[in-house]
């Protein structure tokens, strides 16, 4: 019989505020079993960025990173809020190490070839080391895992959070039985985002086709949702998107599925 893991992916808004990252750490800890956490961080980015005077620029929503923010995001992904993170949660016991996929090589990933933009040093995951997370897991060791991979020849590239949490998830399904909970300051997928009580308690394929056609669902939510599909697919047995004062409660948010 698979243990159970649960890995949290938790968005950079939620961790970069001291009121909402102390709740998490305390949820996050309470969380029986082996687990991961998979953590953002853009905004701190940002605004380090500003500071250095390193020019922000967003396509669609995504980071262009060139050699220069490259250095900020290494800096604060890798140092400044995983590093806290890890410090909150040795406070509440937890044996937690910061990692980014370069370290151990735990995700390995292509840079994204250039098409309608070039997005610069951006990461797509191509393989995660399952060996070396069940190695961490077997010590005992919660990994934080930091938005960054590496493609093998000593770059460092910036990597999309929820779809690293996702590759991670399909990976150690074939070892686990793997929870993935998508969390942020919502509580859940919503059919009115002036409403946080309309939260899609189920959501299915076809429903998803049809909130997405009638512009219910858009933007960032979308990549989330089809990373959380992807990962049904790829063998994880649930996923959850939910609000990150809620990880601990098996009814809250919004519960994707492939079936009705």
């Amino acid at each position: 019989m698979k243990q159970s893991l649960t890995i949290i992916k938790v968005g950079g808004k939620i961790v970069e505020e001291p009121a909402t990252l102390s709740r998490l750490l305390e949820d996050f800890s309470a969380l029986p079993g082996l687990k991961i956490l998979v953590h953002g961080g853009g905004r701190s980015a940002t605004a380090v960025a500003a500071r250095l005077g390193v020019e922000t620029r967003m396509v669609d929503g995504r980071r262009v990173t060139d050699a220069e923010m490259l250095r900020v995001v290494t800096m604060v992904y890798g140092g400044l809020v995983n590093k806290n993170i890890v410090a909150g949660l040795q406070a509440h016991g937890v044996n937690a190490l910061g990692v980014t996929g370069a370290d151990m090589n735990l995700l390995l990933s292509d840079r994204r070839p250039v098409k309608d933009v070039d997005y610069g040093f951006v990461g797509d995951v191509k393989a995660v080391d399952t060996d070396g997370f069940e190695r961490l897991l077997g010590m005992g060791v919660v990994p934080v895992v930091a938005p960054l991979t590496h493609d093998g020849r000593g770059s460092l590239l910036n990597t999309n959070a929820d779809t690293m949490a996702g590759e991670t998830a399909k990976a150690l399904a074939s070892r686990y039985d793997v929870t993935l909970v998508y969390c942020f300051e919502r509580p859940g997928v919503l059919t009115d985002e002036a409403d946080d009580a309309s939260v899609v308690s189920h959501l299915t394929p076809e429903l998803y086709v049809r909130l997405k056609a009638d512009g219910t669902v858009s933007g960032g939510m979308i990549p989330k949702l089809d990373n959380a599909f992807a990962a049904l697919a790829g063998g994880v047995k649930k996923v959850v998107i939910t609000c990150a004062s809620a990880i601990a409660d098996p009814d809250a948010g919004t519960a994707v599925t492939v079936a009705n």
